[in-house]
């Protein structure tokens, strides 16, 4: 007996084709930075990519966001993908590196979307040098706040154990795993490639608090996916209710990447947010 052909488990996106980019290296103090840009008079946006990816994890993004219009730029931290550092153990302050390539660009406002630990450093420049910022996303991020109440639901998140498993298991939501084996061989390719030696973490200005994280002012995007172990739907909501001017979007079938394992999702979100930054 013939069984009817089933859909697919998952319909996988391709990686669209990149638009062309100027990269550099700029010198900053200690370390190079890699760096890439698309170019052009739309408005900058910058990504800041999470602690497995580097800039060049940014495939679903980039084509999309230049054909919108804006400038494209990301690059990455030190010690990551083709950027080097001299001095592990002076990893720099991360919103300082940030704005040594928003002055080496010439750029006078920017749009900042912040990926997990990414973000971290994007809240981090917003608080430092507010002027220079029209806007803000911030993706699938726990952002490290360090109040008592937050730190305690963190704990109940995470135990000790879960820093020893593999980053796909941590990071990509069960669904994409099981479903897009492409996908997930492809995700896996980067983050080995993003870190070659040892981790580099930099500082921050200060620490992260409530307080400081409702001075902000700038229209916000508070996005995670339903499956993310590290910053799931309830956390974000611990996080929308210091930000209430910000917009809250939950994707489904999704974990700690968003924006690789659901992209059209992600990018109709992300492009109807930056939209409202142009009225």
């Amino acid at each position: 007996m013939e069984r009817s052909a089933q859909p697919p488990m998952w319909n996988p996106v391709p990686i669209p084709a990149q638009t062309p980019t100027q990269e550099g290296l700029l010198d900053v103090q200690g370390a190079r930075l890699w760096y890439w840009d698309t170019g052009g008079g739309g408005h900058p946006v910058i990504l800041l990519h999470a602690g497995t990816q580097s800039a060049a994890g940014w495939v679903y993004q980039q084509p999309v966001l230049a054909h919108a219009g804006f400038r494209v730029i990301a690059y990455s931290r030190r010690g990551y993908y083709r950027s080097d550092v001299k001095d592990a153990t002076d990893p720099g302050i991360g919103s300082e590196d940030l704005h040594a390539l928003i002055e080496h660009l010439k750029l006078d406002s920017v749009d900042l979307i912040g990926a997990a630990q990414g973000a971290f450093y994007a809240v981090d420049y917003v608080l430092e040098y507010p002027q220079k910022v029209r806007s803000l996303a911030i993706v699938s991020s726990y952002l490290g706040i360090t109040d008592a109440d937050y730190a305690e639901v963190n704990n109940r998140l995470r135990p000790q154990f879960f820093a020893s498993l593999p980053h796909d298991f941590q990071e990509l939501s069960p669904s994409y795993r099981a479903g897009n084996p492409e996908g997930l061989a492809a995700w896996n390719a980067t983050t080995h490639q993003a870190v070659p030696g040892a981790r580099v973490t930099p500082r921050r200005k200060q620490a992260l608090t409530w307080a400081r994280l409702e001075t902000i002012k700038h229209p916000t995007l508070l996005m995670t996916g339903d499956s993310d172990l590290y910053t799931p739907p309830s956390l974000l909501r611990m996080q929308a209710q210091h930000m209430p001017h910000a917009q809250v979007h939950i994707v489904a079938e999704a974990g700690h990447s968003p924006y690789w394992e659901q992209p059209e999702v992600f990018n109709t979100i992300l492009l109807a947010f930056l939209a409202e930054q142009k009225r």
